[in-house]
């Protein structure tokens, strides 16, 4: 079923995958907050990467941020030289996302980033990140030193490593 494609004027991303663009906006849609699929535009007939009724073009909205997936095959690929950057609130809320992303298929990386199954890259950075690299001087340091180290950020060593333990 092909539902009405709702495109306001203005700014949206345009992520490419092969043939799984519905998947990857269900899966944001219930993942994040303020995130949903809006509509999907369906293959009048066969062509070279699909077959009549598959989703060509499927709009969403992750956390606010309006997307299109486009289902354009197996040409191009994503990589870390986009991302999605995702603020969280605590420990809960960053292993929450950084979990549902890197699991069945995805992959962690360093200092907070990770790729989902499909490979669009994500940072899952908490609050206390931001605040503390952001407060300069011997603490953003060691808040640092302390990122370096890790693949998902772990809220209370950064903590730890602000306050100079």
């Amino acid at each position: 079923m092909t539902q009405a494609i709702d495109t306001a004027p203005g700014a949206t991303i345009c992520l490419w995958y092969d043939g799984t663009a519905e998947e990857a906006a269900n899966f944001y849609a219930k993942t994040f907050p303020n995130s949903r699929v809006r509509g999907v535009q369906r293959a009048p007939g066969d062509y070279p990467d699909g077959k009549q009724g598959d989703a060509l073009v499927v709009e969403f909205t992750v956390l606010g941020i309006d997307c299109i997936g486009l289902n354009g095959g197996a040409r191009f690929k994503h990589s870390e030289a986009f991302s999605f950057q995702v603020g969280t609130r605590d420990q809960a809320e960053t292993d929450r996302y950084w979990n549902a992303l890197v699991a069945d298929g995805g992959e962690e990386s360093m200092c907070g980033w990770c790729r989902d199954k499909w490979g669009v890259s994500w940072q899952i950075t908490p609050v206390a990140l931001t605040r503390a690299m952001s407060g300069g001087g011997a603490a953003a340091g060691r808040a640092f030193k302390a990122m370096m180290e890790m693949k998902k950020i772990d809220v209370a060593a950064i903590e730890k490593a602000v306050a100079g333990g």
